[in-house]
């Protein structure tokens, strides 16, 4: 056998790439990783981790104001943007501390520069070394994709809105996605007026109508603004750094902040892949079969870099299969089958399975139970905002192909209903089980 430098060589260390080093690791391969920018990826460093921090001091905002309801004197508050935003800023600084403490007790030697391709076992280092690996994985992640129009460079994505210096009076979220509807209830509480520019006519496209609509529903009742059928055009920037967005078929919209929510694209230009002959599909992701190896045998790609399924847990996941079957002696695979997944919109959003829509498609017809309540905490608060649950049942076997809610609390609910879902019980067996009460969750074994 040829001699290498590295039994596995990672280039990305997200989510995907680090637990894949560190596991392959464990089983005894000699393992570096290289990160260009900051170890712990996208959803430590500039995503789902310092999002759900900024959601959480969002809550503030209505809690504070139900408070008074349930008696107690709460003063009129001011919110401070910079101490929020520094304090998440340190927790994730704390937190990518931890990762790489975590690869360099597994053994793995993290190599903070680019890395490129330049053959199936070959990788170049932007300090101008060459190093050599029997096995090469790719997991750079994806990146914002960001609309090429003119003055585009005005405008902020999900990478830099965590480290705005001061938090505009008037923001304009291009999307429709579940980053745009996070983004857009977060800068709502916190006192900036929202509009959100998609250039469809839903949001949360994916997710199930009654839903979505339902969040839909709401935040315009909030103040949120929405506008359908139109997109930037033009952005121009004004005397006073003020931005003057042009749209089509629309009357401009003045803002102090444009975030483009405009998607995500995998993070592969400039790898050199192509030296390797490692095969990309139309959007730039890697294409790969059931073990997650791409058209070179020698080289492997995880997580949001392939496009198969962009959440962390899944990149997790498939980290976890690659290093188990290459170098554990242990060939897993994973299951794409009944993913759960959240919107931390205000409300948040969850689901798992199929919508109403897909299950009809398939099935023809189908089932469906809901139940459509003011949980107790609003209904004392006087805040008249309604939560939504629903089952999709199969019409034949009774079996739940899916679940789908929108309240307080809904993605943690949804986390431990999503283990019925996916081993596949009937709605009988959630008609059998005895509500906790008082409770939100009690709603899913009381559906009719």
């Amino acid at each position: 056998m040829a001699a290498y430098d590295y039994d596995l060589f990672v280039i990305g260390a997200g989510s995907g790439g680090v637990r894949a080093a560190r596991v392959s690791a464990a089983h005894g391969a000699k393992v570096a990783v290289a990160e260009e920018h900051r170890v712990g990826g996208t959803c430590v460093i500039r995503g789902c981790v310092p999002k759900k921090l900024l959601v959480y001091g969002a809550h503030f905002a209505e809690d504070l104001m139900d408070a008074r309801r349930f008696g107690w004197k709460v003063p009129t508050c001011d919110f401070d943007w910079p101490t929020l935003r520094d304090n998440v800023l340190d927790e994730v600084t704390r937190l990518e501390g931890i990762y790489q403490n975590t690869l360099g007790n597994a053994g793995v030697e993290v190599i903070k520069q680019r890395a490129t391709v330049t053959g199936p076992h070959d990788i170049a280092l932007a300090d101008g070394r060459t190093l050599t690996a029997r096995v090469i994985l790719i997991a750079t992640g994806a990146w914002p994709a960001i609309p090429n129009v003119p003055g585009s460079e005005y405008g902020i994505t999900s990478n830099e809105v965590f480290h705005l210096e001061k938090l505009p009076k008037r923001i304009v979220i291009a999307g429709g996605g579940y980053i745009a509807n996070e983004f857009a209830g977060i800068f709502h509480e916190f006192g900036s007026h929202v509009t959100l520019v998609n250039r469809a006519d839903k949001i949360l496209r994916g997710y199930d109508e009654q839903i979505r609509d339902r969040l839909l529903q709401i935040s315009m009742t909030k103040g949120i603004d929405f506008k359908f059928h139109c997109k930037p055009e033009r952005i121009e920037k004004q005397e006073d750094g003020s931005l003057c967005i042009r749209l089509e078929k629309q009357d401009p919209l003045h803002c102090d902040v444009l975030l483009f929510a405009t998607g995500r694209a995998p993070k592969t230009a400039g790898l050199g892949l192509e030296t390797a002959g490692v095969a990309l599909d139309d959007k730039g992701a890697v294409k790969v079969d059931d073990d997650s190896r791409s058209s070179c045998d020698s080289i492997y790609a995880v997580g949001d870099v392939t496009n198969r399924v962009q959440l962390t847990p899944v990149a997790i996941r498939e980290g976890q299969a690659f290093a188990d079957t290459v170098f554990g002696n242990t060939p897993r695979r994973v299951d794409y089958g009944c993913i759960p997944s959240a919107v931390f919109s205000h409300p948040p959003m969850a689901g798992i399975g199929l919508t109403e829509a897909q299950a009809r498609e398939k099935f023809g017809t189908v089932k469906t139970y809901t139940s459509d309540f003011r949980a107790m905490k609003n209904v004392l608060a006087d805040r008249n905002e309604r939560a939504l649950y629903k089952m999709v049942v199969h019409p034949v076997t009774d079996v739940v192909v899916g679940l789908h809610m929108i309240g307080p609390d809904a993605p943690e609910i949804l986390q431990a209903a999503a283990v019925a879902v996916k081993a596949g019980l009937t709605k009988q067996a959630f008609d059998d089980t005895v509500a906790l009460h008082p409770s939100m969750a009690e709603e899913l074994v009381l559906l009719r």
